[in-house]
């Protein structure tokens, strides 16, 4: 546990090279000087949480930097792979076989990244694991996809951006809501219960076959959900052929917030974790969006830390510091000095932080030590 004035070290380069070092290089270097080689990898499986970036938007991280640090685990005598969770809206990513093909159409396949893609909560987003948080404040039993809680070591491989519900993405939001299989991220969103779009609906009855605990019932041709017995499990929404059954986005963004650092404590606990963030490319929305925006401010730089909170406090601190960029939304917006709650005035970038020092995964005070 750590003392109030405790400070993490965070480990940060620009995006500047010289004629004998890139910046696959640079991110390998920098890696090292964070404390990376202090991991026992040998014959230890490690998952790389990273996002493969809904199709059409070009804003993700490229596959070339996750090949770095596969590469890295690998001469280490690791077994790495690359993973992501399924999401709960309608898009190319919203079960495994869709999620693959938009993984490898951007670049992550194993001719480029030398490991294997796995998809962490399987086909339709039911294979995850119940991790206890008896320390949580809105989640006690966090969702979690199997194959990330399978795996002996996490790394956090993060495109820091901003996001329309949390102000920012960082790698607590990376961690969190990403690795939360579709009942975890129902539940990070909303109540957890999910909703029948009655115009869409065909009364094939999918949704009834799959539902554990009778909550779907016919007594039209339409489906009619009892929430009293829904669990929220989310089975429904992956199996409904027309996208008929939606999950509700319900929560207030603090309290999104809050769950999301929960949810990222339990991905993290007991066992060894590694987190990196590059600043470039800053959209002001998140990768799940179809599309991406012009950026906000500049390129900035690659972090790297133990720590995830002291991480993404550092990283919002430096994109404050920075001059912001011009022709994108904020030339439309009220200006104040900070860039990530003018893009987005409805969400408080700081509610996820705190949570994140409360449950202990690390500090906002934090050493910038540059190389």
């Amino acid at each position: 546990m750590m003392g109030t004035n405790a400070q993490s070290d965070v480990f940060f380069t620009d995006f500047r090279t010289t004629f004998t070092e890139n910046l696959l290089q640079k991110l390998a270097r920098l890696v090292k000087a964070a404390g990376f080689d202090t991991i026992d990898f040998n014959d230890k499986y490690v998952a790389i949480k990273m996002h493969f970036g809904e199709p059409g938007n070009l804003s993700f991280l490229r596959p070339n930097y996750a090949k770095v640090i596969v590469d890295m685990v690998k001469e280490r005598g690791g077994k790495a792979f690359l993973t992501d969770a399924n999401t709960l809206y309608v898009g190319g990513r919203k079960n495994a076989l869709d999620h693959l093909e938009s993984a490898y159409a951007n670049g992550f396949n194993p001719l480029v990244t030398g490991c294997q893609v796995i998809i962490a909560d399987g086909l339709k987003g039911t294979d995850d694991v119940s991790v206890p948080l008896p320390d949580g404040k809105y989640v006690k039993e966090a969702k979690i996809g199997r194959a990330v809680m399978d795996a002996d070591i996490v790394i956090s491989l993060t495109h820091f951006k901003g996001h329309e519900q949390t102000g920012f993405g960082g790698a607590l939001k990376n961690l969190g809501m990403g690795c939360g299989s579709r009942a975890g991220k129902m539940e990070m969103h909303s109540a957890g219960k999910p909703e029948v779009n009655a115009e869409a609906c065909i009364g094939c009855r999918a949704c009834s076959r799959v539902c554990a605990h009778g909550a779907l019932s016919f007594p039209t041709k339409k489906a009619v959900l009892d929430t009293a017995k829904c669990v929220g499990c989310g089975r429904c929404i992956g199996v409904c052929p027309k996208d008929a059954i939606e999950p509700q986005y319900d929560a207030a963004f603090s309290v999104v917030q809050a769950k999301i650092a929960e949810y990222a404590a339990a991905v993290v606990r007991g066992r060894p974790s590694f987190h990196i963030s590059l600043i470039c490319d800053v959209s002001p929305n998140c990768d799940c969006h179809a599309e991406n925006d012009a950026p906000i401010v500049p390129n900035i730089g690659m972090l790297a830390s133990f720590d995830p909170v002291a991480l993404d406090q550092a990283c919002i601190d430096l994109c404050l510091q920075s001059p912001r960029l011009t022709h994108n939304v904020l030339d439309d917006q009220p200006q104040t000095d900070d860039v990530f709650n003018d893009v987005h005035p409805t969400t408080d970038w700081r509610d996820a932080i705190a949570e994140g020092e409360r449950m202990k995964l690390g500090t906002r005070h934090y050493r910038l030590r540059k190389i």
